[in-house]
């Protein structure tokens, strides 16, 4: 285990709330103490506050991204401006798009001044070596909100260092977001379940309706889920559960083939040069028929096209010939860098804004999910009946989300999201894979060697600094 820096004890206490708020730990199976927040269908939450178990000061500089759903940082930034208020702390709050995201981190671990608190949406395990390990405040965390999802533990934890590089207290499903009206064309009204549905009715959609699939070959956030996904669904993977590279293999090679048929028959050049925004687009615009998505484009359409917003739904993850699994679509880490001037603020707030995952899954619309899911008791209400729901669109249409648990994973599945799969993830090596293939550049057994042998070298790489096992 590597040394952690000097502990950080935050004593046990109970959360301070409104009288109104109704404590229904009993109804969610745990013993614990820990009052969980119900409110009406439609309602926001309540926030509750945290009472900090130390004088806090200073400064508290947070970067997050610019989230898809706007109302949520309007929400974020008067809520968290407010909490400093009440705390004696000075919070400042920046936005930024999401692909510039890595690239600042970097910036400032080099220059070694920054912000206090950076949120990200994917893994930063690759930033381990620069960060203050966030041991303490997940044993406290567990201890007050319940054990937190495996998915989120995976996704911030290194069982090699024994550390948590980073906090992980919420993330976002990936369904297949699609076009009904379009499918109902093919017979499935319903949309595809299977991968080979989602290929014969695409290519179907595309060649009748002229309307194409939108499934990302590019160096971006979506294309990398896409391509977990489908080699999951076909039984390849990156490494084993032991950090060992797997991925040449028969089953990866047989997906990489799936993926090029599926561009020839469904798809155009366009998908090589996508932006995280490209599909959102594209779907609420009326030019694709399937997208791999949160629920983000749909909410877009509800306030700017209303009848395309009624005509998108969601199915799980597709199943392939060895599996039914996609990544999750969103998960969130929040790191501290070693520069951060006010460690003991940035762990208090995040503490504050666990207690607050119900506020945060509302004003999201839904979009943010809880990693500790007995703060969040209304989510299934919520999505058997959608309080954001328009006029003339069906309320119950994010039913198909209360199974996402059953379907999702974390980056680098069957293993941890280590270093090595941090670094493959911000360096695209798999969308690359599929890419080459499906441009004709390689064959898929030539790519899938390639790329397997970019992964060994980042494993390689990051075991010889004692940060992944295996080998």
């Amino acid at each position: 285990m590597t040394p952690r820096n000097a502990p950080y004890r935050i004593s046990r206490r109970r959360f301070i709330q409104a009288a109104s708020i109704v404590a229904v730990t009993a109804a969610c199976g745990r013993g614990r103490d820990v009052p969980a927040r119900q409110a009406p269908a439609g309602a926001a939450p309540d926030v509750v506050f945290e009472e900090p178990s130390r004088q806090l000061s200073g400064d508290l500089r947070i970067l997050l991204w610019s989230h898809f759903v706007p109302q949520h940082d309007e929400w974020f930034d008067d809520w968290a401006t407010e909490w400093g208020e009440q705390v004696g702390v000075n919070v400042s709050v920046d936005h930024i798009d999401v692909t510039g995201i890595p690239a600042r981190i970097s910036s400032e671990v080099s220059a070694s001044e920054g912000h206090d608190l950076i949120q990200f949406i994917a893994t930063l395990s690759q930033f381990e070596p620069s960060v203050h390990p966030m041991n303490d405040l997940m044993d406290e965390a567990n201890d007050r909100f319940g054990e937190q999802l495996g998915l989120c533990q995976k996704s911030s934890f290194n069982p090699t260092t024994e550390n948590y590089y980073a906090y992980a207290p919420a993330w976002s499903p990936d369904p297949g977001d699609y076009r009904k009206s379009l499918w109902e064309q093919v017979d499935l009204p319903d949309g595809p379940s299977t991968w080979d549905e989602l290929l014969e009715g695409g290519a179907q959609i595309f060649r009748e309706q002229n309307v194409q699939m939108g499934l990302g070959l590019s160096q971006e956030l979506d294309s990398n889920m896409y391509a977990r996904a489908l080699l999951w669904s076909y039984g390849g993977s990156v490494q084993d559960e032991n950090e060992n590279v797997t991925l040449m293999s028969d089953d990866t090679i047989a997906a990489v083939e799936y993926a090029k048929e599926l561009f020839d028959a469904a798809m155009t050049e366009e998908v090589f040069a996508w932006n995280p925004a490209s599909n959102n687009e594209g779907l609420i615009s009326g030019q694709l028929s399937y997208i791999l998505n949160s629920i983000s484009a749909w909410r877009t359409a509800q306030e700017s096209i209303p009848d395309i917003a009624k005509d998108i739904f969601f199915v799980p993850a597709l199943e392939g010939p060895k599996d039914q699994m996609a990544a999750q679509h969103v998960m969130y880490n929040w790191i501290a860098p070693k520069f951060s001037t006010n460690f003991d603020a940035a762990q208090e707030f995040l503490l504050h804004y666990t207690a607050n995952l119900a506020r945060v899954t509302y004003e999201s619309k839904m979009y943010d999910f809880p990693g500790y899911p007995d703060q969040v008791p209304q989510l299934d209400g919520w999505l058997d009946e959608d309080p954001f729901a328009i006029e003339g669109d069906d309320p119950s249409k994010l039913q198909p989300l209360k199974t996402a648990l059953d379907w999702s994973t974390n980056l680098g599945h069957p293993g941890p999201a280590s270093p090595a799969i941090g670094e493959i993830n911000g360096t695209f090596v798999l969308p690359n894979m599929l890419a080459r293939v499906a441009r004709g550049k390689q064959e898929a057994e030539q790519s899938v060697e390639q790329a397997h042998q970019e992964c060994e070298q980042i494993f390689s790489k990051w075991r010889s600094e004692g940060l992944v096992g295996g080998g």
